[in-house]
């Protein structure tokens, strides 16, 4: 195990214990699918958080959810909520209103422009899905699910 690392990294020795080669490892893997995904929204004019936030705002859809609620369900933490959702504002491919009984609060919605953007880009995320399921089996899948869980979890 480890070559692929090694020479990813260009590293001649072995790793000093198996927790340091799966943790770079697990970035190596991270940065790979992360950038796959970002190449993916940049051809579509958005970046792979701003996509996350119309994800989210899609699954309350007419609904919508506030700054706080957006960053508490954010895959990746993101420093700036509001800026990315005043990028994707600026787009037209979500739209804010103030919630009447507290004005410092407002919501936002993703609009039809968004929703036929994220139509637009189902098919090219479902082909790195299936590239992804292609590479890793069902099962390594869902043991790769259990270990990240372990690792990130409770």
């Amino acid at each position: 195990m480890g070559e692929a690392l090694k020479r990813r990294i260009k590293q001649t020795v072995d790793f000093a214990n198996p927790a340091q080669e799966a943790m770079l490892n697990l970035i190596v893997a991270a940065d790979y699918v992360c950038s796959r995904l970002e190449q993916i929204c940049a051809e579509f004019g958005i970046t792979r958080p701003q996509y996350n936030v119309l994800r989210i705002l899609r699954g309350v859809h007419p609904a919508g959810h506030a700054r706080a609620e957006i960053a508490a369900r954010l895959l990746a933490s993101a420093p700036d909520v509001t800026r990315l959702v005043d990028r994707l504002q600026a787009q037209g491919l979500v739209e804010r209103d103030r919630v009447e009984e507290d004005r410092r609060l407002s919501i936002a919605r993703i609009t039809r422009k968004g929703l036929r953007l994220l139509d637009e880009m189902q098919p090219h995320i479902s082909k790195e899905h299936e590239r992804f399921s292609r590479r890793v089996s069902r099962h390594d899948c869902l043991e790769l699910s259990r270990i990240c869980e372990t690792i990130y979890g409770g």
